[in-house]
């Protein structure tokens, strides 16, 4: 029997909380060990299933599946492919950084089991493939971060932490109808089935109205959650109190629950409302990243210009998803790795800057590079991979998104492109105030990046290095699963909607994991990526080189 590595990576943080809040309050310093190693083995084990994994499979690998309430279709059923592989492992990565990175100020046993138990919800969203299960995990995401902002954030934090609970609990009792009534909708002489691939089966049978009725449910709780225009109004103030690991955790990690919603439960479920409802997603992304620009160069507190450039950068995302092409879903599903690395690494360093100056009044920091050099470097690269200068992560992103959006959309391309220049605008005039002039009074005297600091922030700079050099390895993994939904998405939609400008690889799929059953699995190919010409290349050869190569 195969080792269930999936289902250990659920439990084994929640194991960690649970020994965590039973352990003896009188030693702290217990709780931090125990829930460090606790985080660390995740990790090990996140970085087992990566090596593991094999390329060029466009289906779930390590699928675990048990009858969970038979009586109702509900099982627990979990699986990785190459869109959530790097979310898990970001995630596993991400939250032993912000346990032990930032300072936990006052009762780090409850801080930290909280934590843990929020990396269980974390990684159980991305890896369920059972609606019932997914809901669950996406639902108790909420509790933990809440009380972490509740009771850990600033002086605002209790308005903040009820603000963000409300709008997510808001928008989740959309999913909980969607998946209810997709379920029932879909079912087969009174037998109901919340498994992913079983209702992705069935809804071609529903009516266009359905499709989208059901499409916009799951897409209005994912977009509170990504969040995009209009609903975004809770994320600067979550972020703004919440303390410096929250910050963290809710920008490299939550947030990847909307955008990761989106792809895996509305497109694939409803690909051909995606098509025809796209248009609008693609606008609040345009509008958002434009918004959000030009909102945060007019902040005057520096992390809340860090958690308005979020609302900016997630639309590029979202922009990417709805081009409908093998560049731009691939560029937004490793922007969502991207994201994660550089703005979980920005807060990561205004925390830094607040715990030594305990003011983020941009107006009251200035030469900062003089007293902390080795904080003005590092927030140097890490800013400059947010904006998207080639070397770094974020431009090979951005770059395949734009290029992908303007094969399709090419005013929406053109519309988000100015996004990076704006990005450009609010960071650099930020990093100027800050770290520019001639320091004085307590800037003069603040102390450098410690030891702990820099340990904290080094895997997510080598991360940000290596995928701005050489994002092949990622790319190599990512693309066949994205080609994998875009094949399911031309397929239900033979009209055509997504143009079909060159035809891709074969997709290998399991005969189980197959959702278009007219046809052939082994007969799957992706949608389509390249130009009119019928020229054709990988988003990874794309991201590397210019070679391509021609369909015949």
């Amino acid at each position: 029997m195969d080792f269930p590595i999936l289902t250990t990576l659920v439990f084994l943080p929640a194991a960690g909380a649970l020994v965590v809040s039973i352990l003896p309050t009188a030693r702290e310093e217990w709780a931090k060990i125990v829930a460090f190693l606790f985080a660390v083995a995740e990790l090990v084990f996140a970085a087992f299933m990566l090596v593991d994994f094999k390329v060029g499979v466009a289906g779930f690998q390590f699928v675990s599946w048990q009858d969970w309430i038979p009586d109702f279709g509900i099982s627990w059923h979990l699986g990785v492919d190459g869109i959530s592989l790097f979310l898990v492992v970001m995630t596993a990565l991400i939250f032993p950084i912000a346990m032990a990175g930032p300072k936990i100020h006052g009762q780090p046993k409850q801080f930290l089991a909280w934590m843990l138990l929020l990396e269980a919800a974390c990684i159980g969203s991305f890896l369920a493939l059972d609606l019932f299960v997914f809901f669950v995990m996406f639902e108790l995401t909420l509790v933990p971060m809440y009380f972490i902002i509740s009771g850990w954030g600033h002086d605002n934090r209790v308005y903040a932490s009820l603000k963000f609970f409300v709008f997510t609990l808001a928008g989740s009792a959309f999913l909980l109808v969607g998946i209810v009534a997709v379920v029932v909708l879909t079912s087969s002489n009174g037998h109901l089935s919340f498994d992913l691939i079983t209702v992705a089966r069935k809804v071609s049978s529903l009516t266009t109205t359905e499709q989208r009725l059901l499409f916009l449910g799951f897409v209005v709780a994912f977009a509170v959650k990504v969040p995009l225009f209009p609903l975004h109004t809770w994320l600067p103030d979550a972020h703004t109190e919440a303390p410096t690991a929250g910050s963290v955790i809710l920008a490299a990690v939550l947030l990847k629950l909307g955008t990761y919603g989106i792809l895996r439960f509305g497109v694939f479920l409803f690909p051909k409302a995606a098509v025809d409802l796209g248009p609008i997603l693609l606008t609040a992304a345009v509008i958002g990243m434009t918004y959000g620009a030009i909102v945060a160069a007019m902040q005057k507190d520096l992390k809340r210009l860090v958690a308005y450039s979020s609302v900016a950068h997630l639309g590029f995302i979202v922009l990417g998803i709805f081009a409908f092409t093998s560049e731009g879903l691939s560029g937004g599903v490793l922007q969502m790795i991207n994201h994660g690395l550089s703005t979980g690494a920005l807060f990561l360093l205004v925390g830094m800057l607040y715990d030594r100056r305990h003011t983020r009044q941009i107006s009251e920091l200035h030469g900062l590079q003089r007293s902390a050099p080795i904080i003005a470097v590092v927030f140097l690269v890490v800013m400059m991979s947010s904006v998207g200068l080639p070397g770094l992560n974020g431009f090979v992103g951005e770059f395949l998104v734009l290029i992908g959006t303007f094969l399709t959309h090419r005013w929406w391309a053109i519309v988000g492109s100015t996004g990076v220049i704006f990005a450009a605008v609010y960071l650099l005039w930020a990093y100027q105030r800050v770290f520019h002039g001639v320091p004085t009074g307590d800037n003069a005297k603040m102390l450098d990046m410690n030891w702990r600091e820099a340990a904290a922030l080094a895997p997510l700079l080598i991360g940000i290095v290596f995928i701005g050099i050489y994002p092949k390895p990622l790319l190599d993994r990512i693309s066949p699963s994205v080609d994998h939904v875009l094949s399911h998405v031309q397929y239900q939609d033979p009209s055509l909607h997504v143009p079909a400008k060159g035809v891709g690889p074969v997709v290998a799929v399991a005969p189980s994991q197959n959702v278009d059953t007219s046809r052939p699995a082994a007969q799957t190919t992706a949608a389509h990526h390249g130009s009119s010409t019928g020229r054709v290349a990988s988003a990874s050869a794309a991201a590397s080189a210019p070679a391509a190569r021609s369909v015949p």
